[in-house]
């Protein structure tokens, strides 16, 4: 059987180089501008068949998905701070939702199965936070790392915890989404390769699992985009709030 892992390999399409840098155009590029041309696409085709009063199904759903993401903004980083950051969020979700998906569909790419652009959305969203809560409270900003309560005698040994569980939010938040969708499609790959080598009588069994657990990774890829998203704005509205 093929390692189960070589899917997750890329590969140049196009080889370039600029200043000496390989910047060649693998899968994974090829899988991010897919993944932004179908989400700029379906919104595009509403707005040009025009925004209706009575909206058709497409509408409805991206209706939907707006009005979904912008009260997770609202409760997590507050009403008054919601308009300047839901179209980051917003864009956010429909991105990592739309890398996911592509990936289900046989013989593309699954972009988040990559612990590099995984880590870079996290590492981004945590030095985003970082300066949000510097330019709004300044060296306050530091408080967070005293949860209110604490004896001051405490304070010495609550601060390098509180540290590490900060710094430790990037790493959950990267290795997360990359570890769900690595193991799903690892799984997945193994099944199917089951069925196509087992005899008839048999090969049945490894490719029913397969279908169940496809659909399972269907709603995974939902279900995670929806956690990167929602603990995104909790870690927002952590620093603009200071819990």
């Amino acid at each position: 059987m093929e390692n189960p892992l070589h899917h997750f390999e890329l590969h140049p399409l196009v080889h370039l180089s600029l200043m000496g840098f390989d910047i060649s155009i693998n899968e994974g590029v090829v899988a991010m501008w897919v993944a932004l041309a179908v989400v700029f696409g379906l919104f595009m085709l509403v707005v040009k068949n025009g925004v209706r009063l009575i909206p058709g199904k497409l509408q409805s759903v991206l209706e939907m998905a707006l009005e979904f993401v912008r009260d997770m903004v609202e409760e997590f980083i507050g009403k008054e701070e919601a308009p300047k950051y839901f179209p980051f969020i917003v864009t956010l979700f429909f991105f990592i939702l739309a890398c996911n998906l592509i990936g289900m569909i046989p013989g593309s790419y699954t972009i988040t199965s990559q612990l590099v652009v995984t880590g870079t959305f996290a590492g981004f969203i945590f030095v985003m936070t970082l300066f949000i809560g510097f330019s709004k409270h300044g060296l306050k900003f530091l408080s967070i790392l005293v949860p209110p309560g604490v004896p001051k005698v405490m304070i010495p040994v609550m601060i390098p915890i509180e540290f590490i569980s900060m710094l430790a939010r990037p790493i959950s938040l990267a290795v997360r989404l990359f570890a769900n969708m690595t193991a799903g499609h690892t799984i997945l790959f193994v099944l199917f390769s089951l069925s196509m080598s087992a005899s008839l009588m048999v090969g049945w069994m490894p490719f029913g699992f397969t279908v169940i657990i496809n659909g399972l990774e269907l709603a995974i890829a939902f279900i995670q985009a929806y956690i990167f998203t929602i603990l995104t704005c909790v870690y927002i509205g952590d620093v603009i709030h200071l819990h």
